[in-house]
């Protein structure tokens, strides 16, 4: 293999933190890299084995462009190198970064015309959305959408129209980032905001630490629902109007129809 043939980037989602969700393709794009780059957690989530022999990049939250550019520089090289996230890379994560990047470079802003000789992979993986829906059954099972609940990057403005355009929409809705310990205001607010278009009485999903070891799954209701019972770590979903919330002895389901009801008469 000569080195043109190695400048490869491989930009990865790794799912929620149960390594048995791992997509076989990312399994098999990691034993072809030489260098990882991710955050440090998410590093420690793969495990010993299949970080060995390889070089780890860890860059701290917060160093997101950094992290990309890294990657990018590395793959540049000749050094086959993974840039890995948990859950899907695709969804609110570094994949976006990347083609950013690629896209700044294309436009003359960037001065990196090497990162256009790298061939760049995306490998999709399970989203926290996704596994906290299968924990409770099929919350996810009519139209849906995503909303991050972090400023940080979009005006506090952009994100309230969408709440709001959700709860008109009726869609079932999976909150992103939902507090930190600068931002403890934001879910309440969508709590509220929901409630204007759906019943009191909506299920709720609460995940947090989805499919890890420490994983705890709450139930509750729309008017329930406060910032105080999630933190950094957890995923919450909000049921449409027809969601149900069912109990079968020691087990509890989320699901919303799809409008089968008709057939099933």
């Amino acid at each position: 293999m000569n080195k043109s043939d190695m400048r490869k980037l491989f930009v990865i989602g790794m799912g929620p933190g149960d390594l048995g969700l791992v997509a076989p393709n990312a399994l098999a794009a990691l034993q072809h890299c030489s260098d990882l780059v991710a955050y440090g957690y998410y590093l420690e989530l793969l495990g010993t084995q299949l970080m060995q022999g390889k070089s780890h990049h860890n860059l701290p939250l917060g160093e997101e462009s950094n992290r990309a550019r890294l990657a990018l520089d590395l793959a540049a090289q000749g050094k086959p190198t993974a840039l890995i996230s948990s859950g899907d890379i695709g969804i609110y994560a570094m994949a976006t970064l990347v083609f950013e990047l690629i896209d700044r470079q294309l436009e003359g802003r960037e001065k990196h015309p090497e990162w256009l000789e790298v061939e760049i992979e995306v490998i999709p993986g399970i989203s926290a959305m996704q596994a906290g829906a299968s924990r409770v059954g099929a919350i996810l099972g009519h139209d849906f959408c995503t909303i991050s609940l972090s400023d940080l990057l979009t005006p506090w403005q952009t994100i309230d129209k969408r709440i709001h355009a959700a709860g008109q929409g009726d869609f079932v809705v999976s909150f992103y980032n939902p507090v930190s310990k600068k931002r403890d205001w934001q879910l309440n607010h969508a709590r509220d905001v929901l409630l204007q278009y759906r019943p009191a009485t909506t299920p709720v999903l609460i995940g947090r630490q989805l499919t890890r070891p420490d994983e705890t799954i709450r139930l509750t209701t729309l008017a329930e629902l406060d910032a105080s019972q999630v933190d950094m770590f957890t995923m919450v979903s909000v049921g449409n109007s027809e969601s149900r919330h069912i109990v079968n002895g020691q087990q509890e389901w989320i699901y919303t129809p799809r409008g089968y009801s008709k057939k099933l008469a």
